[in-house]
């Protein structure tokens, strides 16, 4: 997006409010792109149809959950394919700006996997994986002709972004950057994350059985007891001889497509050649280090301090969630909420006023309630209100559970 141009006709005063205006409609983009990025953390559909319903042998819902706790698979490769279909607005490229500059991107690698893997959040996209146990693992994103890698070896974690030829670089197995902020790209990630969620408020059943990538799978079917969950169903095809997830599939309760597609089109689990594993900087690659990164992060932070905006508390690991994040609710109702220390989302001429003002309102909802008044972001799955006293409450839930938990909170 073009920057603004300024007004030649306006005062210097006028001209900086306006800016201000803008500015404080361009930051309520950022939860619109970031509800998109953590609903692809929650689930995924399947890739391709079922080749048959193979003859397998009983076994209960309880069997087939420690069947996949007890899988024990660390080498195999093979190509997974995942479609994410969010129902997030068009924003013209914003979005990828915007999470670039929260990474640090700006000013750091094309190679960083903090910017490159959020494109998993939309559209399809086809990766190859690798792993030959807990110390070198390999995933790559094919793009028409070019490939973006993330390999881990040993002590080191490398990424490669061939259209760029740019180099980023992470040293140690805890890897900051690889362990925390890399979203999950397997059925098996998206497994783990759903069934931790499994308690009383959650339907878990064997659901048949499928052919998948050549193998035979039965299928978990894990649905909400809940009302009021934006989540339909989710469905889990488990191999039947090793117990690793297969494809990932979550409906939402709307109905319609799945909201996500994660899974294998092709699977080996015989241990990957070493070599797979081996990286070297192309000669003349620029190569960024995650601790140079970092360094662009704290001075692109201080720079928007410097300009009227919040900065994170010194020594807080960016990592972590806000300062007084609750939870309200319990099991799929779970609604997270904190105070944004925000004015709340601008709209008409408080936006900055035309064109700019009438793309911010068309982003949200306009909600009312005992609490007051506020906005409500929307995507298939997750859901967000910000209240005009900048309070921000957001879960897999719908609107109406979201106005139901502010109004509790008064």
């Amino acid at each position: 997006m073009a920057p603004y141009a300024s007004d030649d006709s306006t005062t210097g005063g006028e001209a900086d409010e306006r800016q201000s205006r803008r500015r404080k409609a361009a930051r309520y983009v950022v939860p619109v792109t970031v509800i998109g990025v953590a609903a692809a953390t929650i689930g995924l559909v399947p890739a391709l149809a079922d080749s048959g319903d193979p003859d397998l042998p009983e076994i209960t819902a309880q069997q087939l959950v420690e069947k996949i706790a007890k899988s024990d698979v660390e080498q195999l490769s093979g190509t997974v394919k995942i479609t994410t279909d969010l129902g997030l607005p068009n924003l013209g490229g914003l979005e990828s700006g915007l999470l670039s500059g929260a990474a640090g991107g700006g000013d750091g690698s094309s190679a960083d996997p903090t910017v490159r893997l959020t494109e998993l959040a939309s559209g399809t996209h086809t990766l190859r994986v690798a792993a030959d146990g807990p110390d070198r693992q390999k995933l790559s994103l094919v793009e028409n002709a070019a490939e973006y890698s993330v390999i881990h070896n040993g002590k080191d974690v490398w990424a490669y972004d061939g259209t760029s030829g740019e180099v980023y670089h992470g040293t140690g197995p805890q890897s900051p950057k690889a362990e925390k902020e890399q979203p999950p790209t397997t059925p098996k990630d998206f497994a783990e994350e759903v069934l931790k969620a499994v308690d009383d408020t959650t339907s878990v059943t064997v659901d048949g059985t499928a052919r998948v990538a050549g193998r035979d799978a039965y299928k978990l079917l894990v649905e909400p007891k809940q009302s009021g969950s934006t989540v339909g169903a989710v469905t889990v095809a488990v191999d039947a001889k090793t117990g690793m997830p297969l494809k990932f599939t979550l409906v939402p309760a709307s109905g319609g497509s799945a909201v996500v597609d994660a899974g294998f089109t092709k699977v080996d689990f015989s241990r990957p050649a070493p070599s797979t594993f081996d990286f070297t900087p192309p000669k003349g690659a620029k190569v960024t280090e995650e601790k140079d990164a970092g360094k662009e992060f704290g001075k692109a932070a201080e720079e928007h301090a410097r300009k009227g905006g919040h900065t994170p508390e010194s020594g807080k690991d960016l990592g972590e969630g806000p300062d007084g994040m609750k939870t309200i609710g319990e099991g799929w109702n779970a609604i997270a909420t904190f105070d944004t220390g925000g004015e709340g989302v601008p709209s008409g001429a408080g936006a900055g006023g035309g064109a700019l003002g009438d793309f911010v309102d068309s982003l949200g909802d306009k909600v009312t309630g005992r609490f007051g008044s506020g906005t409500v972001f929307s995507t298939r799955l997750v859901n967000a209100l910000v209240t005009d006293d900048g309070r921000l409450y957001v879960g897999a839930v719908t609107k109406d559970a979201l106005v139901k938990a502010a109004d509790a909170g008064k």
